[in-house]
């Protein structure tokens, strides 16, 4: 086999220590491209291996490609990689951006977009940031792909100091984060909560979190229409029935909403009514933030979800905030 092959022509093993799984997955792409080791490459195709390329151009962005994509771009691109997972780098992408924004929409169309509005865009599409500052961030992105963490920190300390903070903050993410979660089990979890703004409007929040790392472009907020002033049963019953109105969007793996039993029951059945069989969990403020379960949930279902019960009070906690931020703005309204 290829383990017993390797472990016979092994001479010494060396291990490097990383802060979290990013800065891991980035190390070993450099080390791939620097000794493009025999059974990395034999494990898979070398044209399948993911690429990150960032375009010479006055407002590059990152784009992931695939080997065979790669003379599209060279020589006139920074080329990273290869890596050998897409989910990865797509997760790692969106994290990144998080700290050093880049622009996806049209460059000064004159209209700041919605990614302008979350904080993921620095407004190249409005004017809002110069070729310069615009360039600094790219440099800054460049750098921390490359693996020149300790290059990159000296940069940031003059330029930049709120950026470090976000770096530090990766390390909480549960994607990069050592202290790793079954992510694959729970790809992407969907929590709901429901406010009650002006004493008369009701609105219903959905939030998403994919690889258990925050995905705002994904959030909806629902503007109550059916349901009675004040029954937080039937208007969260309606913005269940609504979101799955949707069958583009991608399908949830988990739905989390602010509750307790009487919720969980009532949802429960809700979702049965609609033949929708995907986990559902509440969690009570009332019972010191227990999970509470849907009926005939299995044990070993309960205990996967359990180990996940910080990021579930994370995901409840952005419920509530986004129905009360945004809401305010009237904004994504459906």
């Amino acid at each position: 086999t290829r383990l017993a092959e390797m472990l016979n022509l092994a001479v010494k093993i060396k291990h490097y220590k990383t802060d979290n799984l990013l800065e891991a997955i980035i190390l070993e792409a450099n080390l791939i491209k620097k000794y493009w080791p025999k059974y990395n490459v034999k494990e898979k195709d070398d044209r399948s291996f993911i690429y990150i390329v960032i375009p010479k151009t006055d407002y590059p962005r990152p784009f992931i490609v695939r080997k065979r994509e790669l003379q599209k771009f060279v020589p006139n691109a920074a080329v990273f990689g290869p890596y050998q997972s897409l989910s990865l780098i797509k997760n790692a992408l969106r994290i990144i951006r998080k700290i050093f924004p880049y622009s996806i929409c049209r460059i000064n169309s004159g209209k700041p977009c919605f990614d302008y509005q979350i904080g993921l865009c620095p407004g190249a599409c409005a004017g809002k940031i110069s070729k310069e500052n615009y360039q600094k961030n790219i440099e800054n992105l460049i750098l921390f792909l490359r693996g020149e963490k300790k290059k990159l920190l000296k940069k940031l300390k003059s330029e930049n100091p709120l950026a470090i903070l976000g770096l530090k903050h990766i390390q909480d993410v549960a994607l990069i984060s050592r202290d790793d979660v079954p992510v694959g089990q729970f790809s992407r979890i969907e929590g709901y909560d429901i406010s009650h703004l002006t004493g008369k409007e009701t609105v219903g929040s959905m939030v998403v979190f994919t690889g258990n790392v925050i995905d705002k472009t994904q959030y909806r907020l629902f503007k109550i229409k059916k349901a009675p002033a004040n029954d937080d049963l039937r208007a969260l019953e309606e913005v269940i029935t609504r979101r799955f109105s949707h069958p583009e969007w991608p399908r949830p793996d988990l739905i989390l909403i602010d509750g307790g039993k009487p919720q969980i029951d009532y949802i429960s059945k809700v979702l049965k009514k609609r033949n929708i069989d995907i986990p559902l969990v509440g969690i009570s403020k009332f019972g010191g933030d227990k999970l509470v379960f849907a009926p005939k949930i299995k044990s070993s279902l309960k205990e996967l979800i359990q180990t996940i019960k910080g990021i579930l009070l994370k995901v409840r906690e952005e419920a509530h905030r986004f129905a009360l931020k945004t809401s305010r703005r009237q904004r994504n309204m459906l």
